[in-house]
């Protein structure tokens, strides 16, 4: 078997060969009047016309005086068949390979075979391939080396292809959604003075200009409050956000977030929004509301159930009336095998047994209402227990997907709760979030009652697609250097 080096070799002895014959193996200009799956739909129609296509090679079969190309582009492939007796170029065909794009013109037809044709009249390279691709069947085999070279393992990966696919037509459906239900969509800075809207460490850069540190966003939060302070009532926001922290099948360093704000709303009533919105997104996006994720259906009909943050803490094992101090909450995470952390206050510790004890074991959909004030510091406390906020997660599979609250739009108690976050800040907690005046500062002119969403659209991706690995929903998810 030829080695790597010697392939390339021969593809470079060819575009030597092809340069000599005065032919440009690279030319700007092509031709391609229909796709292939066009040509294939509608044969009927274009049966013995003559017209242009294009794609790249990804099989040859020569037969002496007769060869056949299939060639493929975005919407499927076609075959090309090329006879001696009609191209006085024929010989040409021996410098093309698998990998190489080429444009032919010719007539459509059916061969003996029943395969649907182009008969060629007249044909050239479009651009020489100098690398082989990988085998049409096999494709990449190390799923790091899959990553590194997306562009590659998408050539012959047409399930992860589609999925990628399907996922921007999901995202579309997310903004018609809320742009049908009288949404403006906006746009705000990735690079922030302070960072804030969850918890979660920042990536750090610089500006040369003004000689100072910036934080990438790791929310979309804070700006958008600030647009519904300034009058806009109903807006929204898809981008990407940043978290410098763990890597998992479920987290990415920069990943989709959409978030929406809505003047003269609260939880309750965004929850039947939600329903309609995420029911609305997965049936125009897969045509059904059954969706299977690892062998196990989940059903999106609504209504979903809503089940208290306290009352389900208490039904697995941690009554936070009784585990009411720092002190009882990390005796009872160490007991179910958490790790001590020195930096954890009684928020931390609340979330990471939550995460531990209530989050694996439902199924859902469900929402999640009423979470405990320590561990929600842009969320309003309810009317009726101060103890408590008005904010609920959609929780599906043990996947946390959408996060929303009645906004604080007190001035004072905003500030209370960002001096608590500025000191577990202070004390290490790198993920706490910081003081930020000029919020405090917005809300003192005022900001009307607002119910605000958020959700990684990366992740509810993957759950409803079925895939592995969030990585497995981008293009080109950063991975280590080698």
């Amino acid at each position: 078997m030829a080695t790597l080096k010697e392939l390339q070799q021969s593809r470079l002895d060819k575009l030597n060969k092809l340069i000599n014959l005065g032919i440009d193996p690279y030319p700007s200009i092509s031709h391609k009047d229909y796709t292939n799956n066009y040509i294939i739909d509608n044969y009927s129609v274009l049966e013995g016309k003559e017209f242009f296509v294009a794609g790249r090679i990804i099989s040859i079969r020569n037969h002496g005086k007769i060869a056949f190309f299939d060639i493929e582009d975005d919407s499927g492939k076609i075959q090309l068949f090329f006879s001696e007796n009609n191209l006085n170029n024929f010989k040409e065909l021996e410098l093309f390979d698998i990998g190489d794009f080429i444009e032919a013109f010719g007539t459509l037809f059916t061969t003996k075979a029943g395969q649907i044709s182009i008969e060629v009249k007249s044909f050239k390279i479009l651009t020489k391939s100098l690398r082989p691709l990988p085998s049409e069947y096999y494709g990449i085999q190390d799923e790091e080396e899959k990553i590194r070279k997306r562009y590659v393992d998408l050539i012959s990966n047409k399930d992860l292809k589609e999925k990628l696919r399907l996922k921007s037509k999901f995202i579309q459906s997310c903004r018609n959604f809320l742009l049908s239900k009288g949404f403006l969509e906006v746009d705000t800075p990735t690079l922030e003075l302070i960072f804030g809207g969850a918890e979660a460490e920042p990536f750090i850069t610089h500006h040369n200009s003004l000689d100072q540190d910036l934080y990438l966003r790791i929310s979309l939060e804070l700006p958008l409050k600030r647009l519904i302070v300034a009058g806009y009532d109903k807006i929204f926001e898809i981008g990407k956000v940043f978290r410098n922290e763990g890597m998992s099948m479920q987290h990415l360093q920069e990943f989709n977030m959409m978030e929406f704000y809505w003047a003269y709303s609260d939880y309750s009533k965004l929850m039947d929004f939600i329903e309609q919105m995420y029911t609305y997104m997965i049936n125009e996006t897969f045509g059904t509301l059954k969706i299977s994720f690892k062998g196990q259906e989940i059903d999106f009909n609504a209504p979903w159930p809503r089940e208290k943050y306290f009352d389900l803490m208490k039904k697995y094992g941690c009554d936070l009336d009784v585990y009411d101090t720092k002190e009882k909450l990390r005796e009872l995470g160490l007991g179910l095998g958490l790790e001590d952390d020195i930096t954890s206050d009684k928020n931390r510790w609340i979330d990471r047994i939550y995460k531990k004890i209530v989050r694996p074991n439902i199924k859902g959909p469900i929402f999640l209402i009423d979470h405990p004030v320590e561990i929600s510091p842009l969320a309003k406390k309810h009317k009726d227990n101060p103890n408590i906020v008005e904010r609920f997660q959609v929780l599906i599979l043990g996947f946390e997907l959408g996060n929303a609250f009645s906004e604080l739009n007190d001035s004072q108690d905003q500030f209370e709760r960002f001096s608590e976050q500025q000191l577990l800040r202070d004390q290490g907690d790198k993920e706490a979030q910081m003081m930020d005046l000029d919020f405090i500062e917005a809300l003192e002119y005022g900001m009307p009652p607002t119910g605000g969403f958020g959700i990684g659209l990366d992740r509810f991706f993957m759950l409803l697609a079925d895939l592995s690995n969030i990585r497995e929903t981008e293009f080109f998810p950063i991975i280590k250097d080698i």
